[in-house]
């Protein structure tokens, strides 16, 4: 399915709000443009037997939560969710009481628990400050998750989402990783795209961005900035350790830059990779815990270099090809990327037509 879901066990789900009313609003036009999305990382309880996991932050101006805990265990212990960043505390609070419905030694027989959530700045579009995501909204989610095709675009978190000055959202890919002995692992890529000034905007190496400017960007300069955050979630099912799963994460930065992503002062760029297969559980059967990594001493682990570049890449397009036009909060729009001008100056480089140049769009 070319998507994060193609790595077994993996599901994500969403709950997309778009209303428009004066519910819960400061806002004299309030808006609705936010939403949900949640990933559940592996079969079973992740609380009792959590999946391997290695965080990356790229650049930390952003509001996640359990982040500190992943970075120094170097482990999940709930699904994942994925909100505005005002919504940051009732996504937390979702993902507790959905661990502590499922678990009831948290809190009493055993420690508490560390819900991890991420956010991007969806207020151009949306009526951030009306805190419309509420904590039943990633029980919903959960609720909804599947394995199948994952929505792009303009869904769930994504939904108030804006890169390049393009409507983006979710986006999603994956690769195949040949280990060279018959055995071939999975790679999928999860991204919330809310980054990047118009002009940076590149394709397949095309530097598109400086043909393809929206009307907002030259006109209004809060839009023209670009400054947003962006989340990028890779699974694999190969049995990588923590260091090693923290190093494939820190490679998806290289499908950003790709894109035109230069990891602005104002946006928070965070990674974090894990493992479906490479558990550590909760309760030790002892002092001595044997586990398994990839080989290093060969070309395995670039080709999941590789795998994580392009596939993060390919789902940042994916976001922006997949996004719908939107107009938000105070007549705020952002437009949907050109396919057909896109293709048009994109396909005289890759067919290497005389006269264009990779730097000349």
């Amino acid at each position: 399915m070319n998507s994060l879901t193609d790595v077994p066990s993996v599901r994500v789900g969403h709950v997309t709000l778009v209303r428009d009313d004066a519910e819960s609003s400061e806002s004299s036009e309030p808006s609705v443009r936010t939403g949900v999305t949640v990933v559940v990382p592996a079969p079973g309880s992740v609380f009792r037997d959590k999946p391997a996991a290695g965080l990356e932050v790229v650049n930390g101006f952003g509001k996640a939560t359990g982040l500190s805990q992943i970075a120094e265990l170097g482990v999940l212990e709930t699904p994942l969710a994925l909100t505005n960043t005002l919504g940051v505390g009732a996504a937390f609070e979702g993902l507790a009481r959905h661990a502590l419905d499922g678990h009831p030694e948290i809190g009493t027989s055993t420690g508490t628990v560390n819900p991890a959530v991420f956010e991007c700045n969806d207020g151009w579009l949306n009526d951030i400050r009306g805190l419309h995501v509420r904590p039943h909204h990633i029980v919903e989610a959960l609720a909804a998750a599947s394995g199948g095709p994952v929505p792009e675009g303009a869904v769930g978190a994504g939904t108030g989402m804006v890169s390049f000055g393009w409507k983006a959202g979710i986006g999603s890919s994956s690769r195949l990783v040949d280990a060279g002995d018959g055995t071939r692992f999975t790679l999928g890529v999860l991204v919330l795209a809310n980054f990047g000034l118009a002009e940076d905007l590149t394709v397949l190496g095309v530097p598109v961005g400086r043909t393809l400017t929206p009307q907002q960007a030259r006109e209004q300069a809060e839009f023209a900035r670009g400054a947003g955050s962006c989340v990028v979630l890779v699974a694999t099912d190969a049995p990588a350790d923590a260091r090693q799963l923290r190093r494939i994460a820190r490679r998806t930065t290289v499908g950003l830059a790709r894109t035109g992503g230069i990891v602005q002062h104002g946006s928070g760029e965070y990674a974090l990779a894990w493992s479906t297969t490479q558990r550590v559980p909760h309760s030790p059967s002892g002092p001595v815990r044997r586990a398994t990594a990839l080989a290093e001493d060969g070309p395995l682990l670039d080709l999941f270099f590789r795998a994580a570049a392009d596939a993060t890449e390919e789902a940042v397009l994916g976001a922006l090809l997949a996004a719908l036009p939107t107009t938000g909060v105070r007549g705020h729009h952002a437009p949907a990327l050109p396919a057909d001008d896109l293709v048009r100056l994109v396909d005289p480089v890759r067919l290497g037509r005389p006269g264009r140049s990779p730097h000349t769009p």
